[in-house]
Formats: structure tokens, C-alpha cells, sequence
């Protein structure tokens, strides 16, 4: 089963038209009306569609080590920073992980871009 992404305010459209083009279903918080929302409230919101928020906020990265300290389920998050990685990579790990994903293998859990992928 696929996984279903939701691009925070702060990710680029090229980011969102790229998946797009490649088939990952992913939604944007500006799609869903949700551009003013909280880091709680929008993380709240993606695990709510059962979809893993991707930003490139640190703030969410906060709310997430909160989420886990607390036990408090979410969908998953993954995290870039947009100054050490390009709009291409992201697009790249993006679907990989949307892709190959199970939501099930998310829950709770948060995710830094680029990933590491160990070579055989």
C-alpha cells in the first residue's frame, strides 16, 4: 500500500508538482485549508488522513521527540533541511519512501533527508 505524503506551507510547489508527476499521493496544508495551523494542529491533522507530514520545520521535530517522550501516536515525519539538500534529492527520497512504504512502518517515527541507504 502506498503512502500517502502531506507537504507542510514551508515545501516548495516544485517539491509537490515533482511527486505529483511520479504518482505519490501527497496533499499540501495549503490544498487542505490548513496553512495556518499549529505544528501540533497540522501534525494532528496529516495523522488524522493517515498521512505522513513531511517539513522542513525544526519546530515539528520538536513536537514529534514530544509526541514519542508522551506516547502520543502520530502518523510519521520526515524532515529536511532545505539548505543540505536539493529540491531534486527530496523529490528522490520522497517517493522512494512513498513508494516502498508502509504506514505501519512510520507510526511514531521520524525521518531525516537525505536518507542514509547502506551499499551491498
Amino acid at each position: 500500500m502506498p503512502l500517502p505524503l502531506y507537504a507542510d506551507v514551508h515545501i516548495p510547489r516544485a517539491i509537490v508538482i515533482g511527486l505529483r508527476l511520479r504518482g505519490v499521493d501527497v496533499l499540501t496544508a495549503q490544498d487542505d485549508h490548513a496553512s495556518s495551523f499549529t505544528d501540533p494542529v497540522l501534525l494532528d491533522r496529516a495523522t488524522s488522513l493517515g498521512r505522513v507530514l513531511f517539513s522542513f520545520d525544526t519546530d515539528l521535530l520538536k513536537e514529534a521527540a514530544r509526541r514519542q517522550r508522551e506516547q502520543i501516536s502520530f502518523a510519521g515525519l520526515v524532515y529536511a533541511h532545505p539548505a543540505r539538500i536539493s529540491i531534486g534529492d527530496c523529490i528522490n527520497y520522497l517517493e522512494l519512501i512513498a513508494t516502498t512504504g508502509e504506514p505501519a512502518d512510520m507510526v511514531n517515527r521520524v525521518e531525516f533527508l537525505p536518507l542514509h541507504i547502506p551499499h551491498s
